[in-house]
């Protein structure tokens, strides 16, 4: 699988070293929107042992159509910015290529034109695009389903200096029907992430937590995407939709 990376900021450079240790993909190229490093070896500048002759790109030295033309890959990785997708959208998607976003907020006409181009090709679009945090929210809404009479808090812990309510707990409380105003906030040193579901039933509570460790967890479910997107049909998708056959549990 050939992999382009959009987006080389803390989180591009872990998802780029997950992506760069794995034998079923290669990393062809990134592109950022400086022009610092520009031509720099991502294996070099990462120190990360591998024969992959991965380049860093700045945006402006390319037209996506010459890019895509030069330097072909199956899929793209998207974690740059709400503006990226305008930038190579139309073009990846006539040229059929996949495309796996993490931008944590686009506009409401961002998130129109993916689902126009996803006609052309497969788009999946998750704001929080590891596994734990998508795995948490549906198992959050399996027990909803199954108690809807429960209390429900979602707490939420970040760094200090984070400042207004993390767009994952949003999205936890968008899929629980929760007010946002209701979610509870917690800034101390230097969490990286804490997101947790409390449900309080009458004789007991069932917490549901995830706790980021490390900015890598964004390269595992990137991964996870791209290789799991890739043998869908064309159309608009979501980490929900890739993780819900997992569910489907047989009984021994």
């Amino acid at each position: 699988m050939k992999v382009g990376l959009f987006g080389f900021g803390k989180a591009g450079r872990a998802v780029a070293s997950v992506f760069l240790q794995k034998e079923e993909v290669e990393l062809c190229w990134i592109v950022r929107q400086s022009k610092l490093l520009q031509h720099r070896s991502v294996t070099e500048f990462l120190g990360i042992e591998s024969d992959e002759g991965c380049l860093i790109f700045s945006k402006d030295e390319w037209s996506a159509a010459q890019l895509f033309e030069t330097h072909p890959v199956d899929v793209i990785i998207d974690f740059s910015g709400a503006e990226g997708i305008t930038f190579y959208g139309k073009e990846a998607a006539n040229k059929g290529i996949a495309i796996v976003s993490a931008i944590s907020e686009y506009s409401a006409e961002n998130i129109e034109f993916l689902k126009e181009i996803s006609d052309l090709t497969k788009v999946l679009w998750s704001p929080n695009i590891t596994i734990g945090i998508n795995f948490l929210i549906l198992a959050a809404k399996v027990l909803k389903n199954i108690a809807p009479y429960t209390d429900i808090e979602i707490i939420e812990e970040h760094f200090k200096d984070k400042k207004g309510t993390s767009g994952t707990a949003k999205k936890i409380a968008q899929a629980l029907e929760i007010e946002e105003d209701d979610i509870k906030k917690i800034r101390a040193g230097g969490i990286i992430g804490h997101h947790e579901i409390l449900f309080g039933f009458p004789y007991q509570t069932v917490r549901l937590r995830h706790d980021s460790i490390s900015r890598e967890a964004f390269g595992n479910g990137a991964l996870f995407a791209a290789m799991n997107i890739l043998n869908r049909e064309k159309g608009f998708y979501t980490m929900e939709d890739l993780l819900i056959p997992y569910f489907n549990l047989i009984s021994p």
